[in-house]
């Protein structure tokens, strides 16, 4: 394999195909980059099995890759990705020169790498899922950031590590949950194949790492029941699902209430931070008394101290008493979008959601917290 490449192009194309990479992967070859030489197109491919990028490269007037001879070779990601940033030329020379010992040149420098066999890398099937739709790139940044956040982070149950997208009736209902908060976002979706999937969050995160820097770019997505591709001009990322029924999450979120508290967003999140540092046992928990005449959060520890604030808003129902994790609670109205929300009880035990008033597509919901002072 022998081709040449400008610099910049490169050192982009691995950045982004190095999100896959996991640097401690016990797989020597999953450390690695996959650079194949075909059919007159660059090849990168990297993978840590569960989130595979791929980037292909046809020749043009900005990217100046020629490609003298056909092949493939395995090079370690941290190895590559120090050589195409610091070597001293706008264009950069690489060549197989013996088995694996891979040649990559500048103006004056010369480096001599070992490779790895492109034999020894895992084979990835990047073959287009049956499903396809597009969405706008903003689209996908709503549901990563509005959902991803209140997803597992263990994985006693793997399919909690996930969002799921669900598409029913030309709406996809996004949702994620930890067992003891939710988030779900719903799109409008015309595409005439309903489908269940859970997508890891890490992969989501990557997604918007990689792929969304345009908002107003298109994004295709591909999927099936074991796989989804997302698509952007000449990169690929795909990822693995979670296996496992996602639980029915809708007989959890209320649809009566009792209690309305009606208060702007970013003045409750405020607040909430003033008091994030008095916690108990390392959890902050905030305390909410409301009534018609006034609104109190208050956090108090033995060790710590106590606050209390009165706050500015309007409050709906009978006196409520309840209290909450305030991360959860900080986390849900970072969420939201929007100057106002409201934020709906149904009692002091049991689940309350948070919606915005000029947003009725995101739904956050928290479970309330039992307390004994």
């Amino acid at each position: 394999m022998h081709f040449s490449i400008s610099k910049d192009t490169l050192c982009q194309s691995i950045q982004i195909v190095g999100h896959a990479i996991s640097s401690n992967s016990p797989q020597a070859s999953l450390r690695g980059i996959l650079l194949t030489c075909k059919d007159n197109t660059l090849t990168l491919t990297g993978s840590d099995a569960d989130i595979s990028i791929q980037i292909n490269l046809e020749p043009n007037e900005e990217n100046n890759l020629n490609i003298y001879e056909e092949g493939k070779i395995l090079i370690d990601n941290k190895y590559l990705n120090e050589i195409s940033k610091k070597i001293d030329s706008d264009i950069i020379n690489l060549e197989i020169i013996d088995g694996s010992l891979t040649k990559i040149s500048g103006e004056k420098v010369v480096y001599k790498i070992n490779g790895m066999f492109a034999n020894d890398y895992p084979v990835i099937d990047f073959s287009k899922p049956e499903n396809e739709f597009s969405v706008f790139a903003y689209q996908l940044t709503s549901i990563i950031e509005q959902t991803s956040f209140a997803t597992a982070p263990k994985e006693t149950r793997p399919v909690l590590t996930g969002v799921n997208f669900n598409l029913e009736n030309n709406v996809l209902h996004c949702t994620a949950t930890d067992s003891y908060r939710l988030a779900k976002k719903l799109m409008p979706l015309n595409y005439e194949n309903n489908f269940n999937v859970t997508i890891p969050a890490r992969s989501l995160s990557e997604l918007k790492s990689t792929l969304i820097v345009d908002d107003e770019k298109r994004i295709t997505v591909a999927l099936n029941d074991k796989k989804a591709q997302f698509i952007s001009d000449n990169i690929i990322l795909q990822t693995r699902l979670l296996d496992g029924g996602y639980p029915d999450t809708n007989r959890l979120i209320p649809t009566e209430f009792s209690y309305v508290l009606h208060i702007e967003r970013d003045y409750l999140i405020k607040a909430i931070d003033r008091q994030m540092f008095i916690k108990t046992d390392n959890l902050t928990i905030n305390n909410l008394k409301c009534s018609e005449d006034e609104i109190i959060l208050s956090n108090k520890s033995q060790e710590i101290g106590e606050s209390n604030e009165s706050l500015n808003g309007t409050f709906e129902g009978s006196p409520l008493d309840i209290s909450f994790s305030g991360t959860y609670l900080m986390d849900a109205l970072k969420a939201l979008r929007g100057k106002d929300i409201n934020i709906k009880f149904t009692g002091s035990m049991k689940p309350f959601i948070l919606e915005s008033v000029d947003d009725d597509t995101t739904i956050q919901l928290v479970l309330p917290v039992r307390t004994y002072n």
